[in-house]
């Protein structure tokens, strides 16, 4: 605690007014501010309405303000001295007789100690402002809160800024203008702020770093109010008249013109007294400055500041307790999401079952579709299972073809070693069912597939559920994914069995009497008409060819295979038949009898010699010629009419089957999923968790919270406690606003109704209406200029 430091005698009193806005509401906006100030940055966002003073280095902002306050408390120097924003809540309190200690400072820094003596308040500051920014001219944008209560003072909150500089000093940087501009620019860009913009008057106006900042912060010019310094400097024959009534660069507030004291009336120690009686002898002594005595002066600047501020605060009010009342609730649900403090078995037992519960029901919601917390920005839960069986899973079965990886000669192959030492008179059944069991064996990784992705989906279901109070147990969540994780792993597993079993289902017994199969005789009735229609146009492509070449026989085959004629060669001639030894062509007749009792036309077959016959060539041939070694891998030479009509049989009959065995798997393979793994996940889970987790041994562990969430409860419960405290206190005024508003709508004129400013000379209001010979010279000056 400093020296108290009474008042001087000749210090005024503030006379009896009637109550108003800025004497009711403004120390409640003051109150506010510190009320939210005591949360940090975390309601620093909140507008509230104050007045930021602005302007270039030794412009006069420091003077200004201890005129307003009336004591000398601010920094001084040639060089920069207010290196941190300044806020200074400036409250009127009626003197008390039985204390003499009637004005005193309070910083928010140090709650509780008031300093009666405004030296220590100097230096308090300087030691603040130091403490962050350096003994080197440094700057921060870390607020010094300071709140003045006297007799002598209107009520309103003033941010002093650090002044505009262009050339950097001491410890500062190189961009210390940008820094500045960028922190000045950071309070006044709120529209609740009112821009005291500082210029002195021997500079000229319109190149004013004040006016020009407050230019892009409030472009209408709409709550910017111009002070205009040291006029009593100014060049003799010259006066900022015309920057007074705003004829040089406009502003809907006007402007308001002051005299400082010099920085040799501070050095020698002249009071604001004396510096206040100066300035309005200045005033009404000068010719041109009496007949606009209305703006001129710090009196006038405090009444100005004080009915444009609490215009402000009724304007704003409504708007600034919704926006507490919106931040009370949100802060109110943050803390019910982190409950109370749970101590007694009863109360876990009860919270253990109720997130149990919460977490089941959320679970089954997400699947459902009933989840009060439904993304509208992508498919989630059970739409996105949905989403794969019919847009993935049953989509890829449809895209699927039924001979990939099945080629002609794979077929060939199979028809041909079925049939073992005899040649192929009828369509075999074991190739048929040995091919198609491998294209049905292909279904199987596709059916895994979509079981894992809804197990993966599930998976994700359960770590997007969060019931209410679950966040705070980290211990709990843990375990409750452990539980579901072992839960689906086991619901997976009859699932996954139920899917190999169908695939061996369908392999295990081909159902050829199955409805919707093709059968034999339909296949061969296909293959002839798909023969007979390749054969015309490879004979017409034959006929279009003869000139250029001849065409293979196996070509021809191939082309028919295809279904496209071979493009190029010439129709194949009577050479290409074997010749037997008596000179006949040979020829093959050949039956197509499938095992399902179709049977073909006979076209036509070679003849077969007698064993006899055979032997006698060979006695006659060279008894030098040999039998080469057979190569390891036999390949048939050429592929016959025959087998090629085989072929075309074998694959219509592979399609037909295995598209009625695609439909039974894109119709079950879902089901079983659904049935073994997600609606019994469903059903049992809750049952589950309550089985596993539901125990008294496990309650301290399970419901142990993490410290973040006990740090951010009591800092949540802080918060709340000064939202609740910011509402009640506007709450106390709206009566008295309300009031007063209806007042003013009935006529009453609200500013005559304005505290006014003390008289520092004979204690008489000096904002009284102007003499009439005051008014004359002032119409004379506007009507001479």
């Amino acid at each position: 605690m400093g020296e108290a430091v009474y008042p001087n005698n000749d210090m005024p009193t503030l006379p009896t007014t009637p109550t108003t806005i800025g004497s009711s509401l403004i120390p409640v906006i003051n109150k506010l501010q510190d009320i939210l100030a005591s949360s940090g940055t975390e309601l620093s966002d909140i507008s509230v309405p104050q007045v930021a003073v602005v302007g270039s280095q030794s412009s006069g902002k420091s003077s200004v303000l201890e005129a307003l306050v009336g004591r000398d408390f601010l920094p001084r120097g040639c060089d920069i001295c207010t290196r941190r924003p300044l806020v200074l809540m400036l409250e009127n309190r009626h003197p008390n007789s039985d204390d003499d200690r009637s004005e005193w400072g309070e910083f928010r820094h140090l709650p509780g100690r008031r300093f009666y003596n405004f030296s220590q308040i100097c230096r308090e500051i300087q030691a603040e402002t130091e403490r962050v920014a350096g003994c080197n001219k440094g700057v921060s944008d870390n607020q010094i809160r300071l709140k003045i209560s006297s007799p002598n003072v209107l009520n309103m909150t003033l941010i002093d800024l650090p002044g505009i500089t262009k050339v950097p000093v001491g410890d500062q940087p190189s961009d210390i203008e940008a820094r500045i501009r960028t922190m000045i620019m950071a309070h006044i860009k709120n529209e609740n702020c009112i821009i005291l913009a500082v210029s002195p008057a021997n500079s000229d106006l319109a190149t004013s770093d004040a006016l020009q900042i407050a230019k892009l912060a409030d472009p209408t010019g709409s709550r910017t109010v111009g002070v205009i310094t040291k006029l009593d400097i100014m060049d003799r024959g010259t006066n900022a008249c015309n920057f007074l009534l705003g004829r040089v660069v406009p502003l809907k507030l006007g402007y308001i013109g002051v005299v400082n004291r010099s920085q040799e009336d501070i050095n020698k120690s002249r009071s604001i007294q004396e510096a206040l009686a100066y300035e309005k002898r200045f005033f009404l002594d000068h010719p041109v400055y009496n007949g606009v005595s209305d703006r001129c002066g710090i009196p006038q600047l405090a009444k100005k500041l004080n009915q444009i501020l609490e215009e402000h605060i009724r304007r704003d009010l409504p708007c600034l307790k919704a926006e507490l009342n919106s931040r009370t609730r949100a802060a109110m649900k943050e803390l019910q999401i982190y409950g109370e403090i749970v101590e007694s078995k009863a109360e876990q037992r009860a919270i253990l079952l109720d997130i149990l519960r919460g977490y089941s029901d959320d679970f089954s919601a997400m699947i459902d579709g009933k989840s009060q917390d439904m993304s509208t920005k992508e498919l989630c839960g059970g739409a996105r299972i949905h989403y794969f069986f019919q847009s993935m899973f049953v989509k890829h079965l449809e895209e699927m073809d039924p001979c990939e990886c099945l080629t002609d000669e794979d077929i060939a192959y199979a028809l041909k070693n079925s049939s073992g030492l005899r040649n192929v008179l009828f369509v075999p059944e074991v190739p048929f069912e040995v091919l198609v069991r491998r294209q049905i064996a292909r279904l199987s990784d596709p059916c895994h597939q979509c079981l894992r992705v809804v197990y993966d989906e599930l998976i994700k279901i359960s770590q997007a559920c969060e019931s209410t109070g679950l966040k705070r147990f980290p211990s709990l969540r843990r375990h409750i994914n452990e539980v579901i994780q072992k839960f689906l792993d086991a619901a997976a597993k009859p699932a996954e069995a139920m899917i190999k079993n169908l695939i061996e289902m369908e392999m295990d017994y081909i159902n050829s009497s199955h409805p919707s199969f093709i059968g034999g005789n339909k296949a061969v009735e296909l293959a002839v008409q798909q023969m007979r229609s390749s054969k015309e146009r490879v004979d017409i492509e034959r006929v279009l060819t003869s000139e250029k070449g001849q065409i293979p026989r196996t070509a021809a085959v191939i082309s028919i295979l295809n279904g496209v004629p071979n493009q190029g060669n010439c129709p194949q001639s009577n050479n290409e038949r074997p010749v037997l030894p008596d000179g006949s062509s040979s020829t093959r007749t050949w039956v197509i009898s499938s095992i399902f009792g179709s049977r073909a036309s006979s076209i036509g077959s070679p003849a077969i010699q007698s064993p006899g016959e055979t032997l006698h060539e060979v006695k006659h041939m060279s008894s030098t010629t040999q039998l080469t070694e057979p190569p390891s891998i036999l390949r048939p030479l050429e592929m016959s009419e025959n087998e090629a009509t085989e072929i075309i049989v074998t694959k219509l009959l592979v399609q037909s089957y295995f598209d009625i065995v695609r439909k039974n798997i894109q119709d079950l393979v879902p089901k079983a999923i659904m049935h073994f793994l997600v609606n019994h996940t469903k059903r049992n889970l809750h049952n589950t968790l309550i089985q596993i987790l539901y125990g008294e041994n496990l309650f301290e562990e399970l419901l142990q919270e993490q410290d973040e969430v006990v740090a951010r409860r009591k800092h949540t419960q802080e918060m709340l406690h000064v939202l609740r405290q910011a509402v009640k206190t506007l709450d106390e005024v709206g009566s008295d606003v309300e009031s007063l508003h209806r007042t003013t709508n009935s006529g009453a004129d609200a500013s005559t109704r304005l505290t006014s400013f003390p008289d520092i000379t004979n204690g008489r209001s000096s904002s009284s209406s102007l003499s009439s010979s005051s008014k004359h010279r002032a119409r004379k000056l506007r009507n001479v200029e």
